[in-house]
């Protein structure tokens, strides 16, 4: 079995694949090793290799046990990832950007592939036929578009609803749903259309905590996979393994 972790902006991911398949998951606020430990407890005589992804600090503690317990992988820009990449800075890459594009090509072989990952940022990652990884672009996410409505003027309260909204706000609430609800499917639709216009057999998969609001609104076909950064890190782990 295959430890992975990934340590994001808002949560912690920790998952256990085996064969290649997502097994079992579980979230954490924060993450520390008993947390791991407990969590492997029942599977550490079937754990053999682990990677750990991480956009913010954690226990240094985590990395010597995994290390010194099984194959160990701390993803970094040096790694040796499945697919080429033309991306200029892959030292100022994140590496859920890098994952998502692993799994895509890896879901999706021979096919290009737009990655939209709807979480705290709203990101966009290309990967053609060739497996060779572009970049895309990023973007304010759902709650961010929220919270800075909020943070930067004095007096819009702060919202967080995902719901589906008129296009006609009538009062301050629903002026402000309208704006960052609607605001943002509109961006993702206007940025599909115009990456169709460059790859017009193009596979739109969405992955991220706020995929469900957009899977449903488009007008044009999509695959949802909402643990995505997890399967292209098993996916880095499994090819530096080998």
């Amino acid at each position: 079995m295959d430890l992975v972790i990934d340590i994001g902006n808002t949560f912690a991911k920790v998952a256990l694949f085996s064969e290649g398949r997502l097994h079992t998951l579980s979230r954490f606020s924060s993450l520390s090793l008993d947390d791991i430990l407990d969590f492997t407890k029942a599977f550490s005589s079937q754990i053999s290799a682990a990677i750990v992804s991480s956009v913010r600090d954690y226990p240094s503690g985590i990395d010597a046990y995994l290390e010194q317990n099984y194959f160990f992988i701390h993803l970094e820009p040096a790694t040796a990832v499945p697919i080429k990449s033309n991306y200029e800075t892959p030292e100022t890459l994140g590496k859920d950007r890098l994952a998502v594009a692993v799994a895509a090509a890896s879901l999706f072989p021979g096919t290009n592939a737009l990655v939209i990952d709807a979480g705290t940022a709203l990101t966009y990652d290309l990967v053609t036929a060739s497996a060779t990884y572009f970049g895309g672009a990023i973007s304010p996410g759902i709650q961010m578009r929220f919270d800075a409505l909020h943070h930067f003027t004095g007096k819009l309260p702060l919202l967080s609803g995902r719901e589906k909204v008129c296009l006609v706000g009538k009062n301050t609430r629903n002026s402000i749903l309208s704006g960052v609800l609607n605001g943002i499917l509109a961006e993702v639709k206007a940025i599909v259309e115009d990456y169709q216009k460059m790859f017009p057999e193009l596979q739109i998969i969405f992955t991220g905590g706020d995929y469900k609001y957009f899977v449903d609104k488009l007008n044009f076909p999509t695959f949802a996979e909402p643990n995505l950064v997890l399967m292209g890190l098993q996916k880095i782990l499994e090819f530096n393994r080998v």
